[in-house]
């Protein structure tokens, strides 16, 4: 058997990824088709490593993939992708026999699985589902990227008055904190609120919530 992966061109417009990891060709095939069918692009793969070894694009994605594998298991696979941090959902083929190893699977993070033989319209709902997971995850990883740029273009001026502000303290009181005038505290607090693109303290507040940002003991860890 060649040992090269197969592995389709990927489509930028595409509005998801699949990828499938599956030794039967005829399988392997079958996938291809169906997944192309729905507007997907599918990229496949006949072992687990050469699916690891592959740079994932950052693309609303899911992983097809068969519990048994020649080589490395299905199961070897998820336990990988924890290792490595890849966070793709997981949907599982199994045969009827498998279905309580996928259970254990599944509580280890498997999104979803299938017993052989299942319908196209089953594996269908299933990718969109996982899909559609995926591309939350990506919203959120997005955003959350897109604030720690926004924090990291601080001054360190206007990180102590965003630290003193995440504590609770109103002007007068950081501009005593800092030795500074009011006049000045205000400068930088409508610049730093700007550069945050925060209109309110409770907005400017909640964007420190999903920094991961604390504020115990008067202090917060900014970096």
């Amino acid at each position: 058997m060649n040992n090269i992966p197969i592995i389709y061109s990927y489509n930028e417009e595409s509005p998801g990824v699949v990828y499938v990891v599956d030794d039967d060709e005829s399988m392997r095939q079958r996938l291809e088709i169906l997944i192309k069918s729905i507007g997907l692009t599918p990229l496949v793969f006949a072992k687990g490593h050469d699916f690891l070894n592959f740079n994932l694009p950052r693309h609303p994605s899911c992983l097809l993939i068969d519990v048994r594998l020649k080589g490395m298991s299905g199961f070897a696979v998820q336990s990988q992708m924890r290792l490595q941090g890849v966070d793709i959902p997981i949907v599982f083929i199994t045969a009827h026999g498998e279905v309580e190893m996928c259970v254990k699977a599944m509580k280890a993070g498997a999104f979803d699985f299938l017993a052989k033989p299942f319908r196209d319209q089953q594996l269908i709902d299933a990718i969109g589902d996982a899909i559609m997971v995926d591309k939350e995850r990506l919203d959120r990883q997005k955003m959350e990227d897109n604030l720690r740029r926004l924090f990291e273009s601080l001054t360190q001026r206007q990180r102590e008055v965003m630290r003193l502000m995440f504590d609770g303290f109103v002007t007068k009181q950081i501009a005593a904190q800092l030795n500074v005038s009011e006049i000045t505290v205000k400068i930088h607090r409508r610049a730093m609120m700007t550069r945050m693109q925060s209109r309110s303290v409770a907005d400017l507040i909640k964007k420190g919530v999903r920094l991961g940002l604390s504020n115990q003991g008067h202090h917060i860890d900014l970096l």
